[in-house]
């Protein structure tokens, strides 16, 4: 994982393991999902919807406005 063993405000005792454009991935307690992709080094998110060019995380929060994503079974 590409994160910072220690600080932050993630519960690093609580791993979370989810699975993004069907690859397996993990985070914490308190990630956001834009923060948890680009621990896993995912940077890639989608693609503009008129000229197809590629879109990368641009908040790390809960609003990122680049990443479109359905939650499956037992998202939250």
């Amino acid at each position: 994982m590409r994160r910072l063993h220690e600080g932050g405000r993630i519960d690093r005792s609580q791993r979370i393991d989810f699975t993004f454009d069907g690859k397996a991935l993990a985070g914490f307690r308190g990630d956001t999902l834009a923060s948890a992709l680009l621990a896993n080094g995912i940077g890639l998110v989608g693609r503009s919807f008129k000229y197809h060019r590629p879109r990368g995380i641009y908040s790390v929060g809960p609003e990122e406005p680049n990443a479109l994503v359905t939650l499956g079974a037992g998202g939250r």
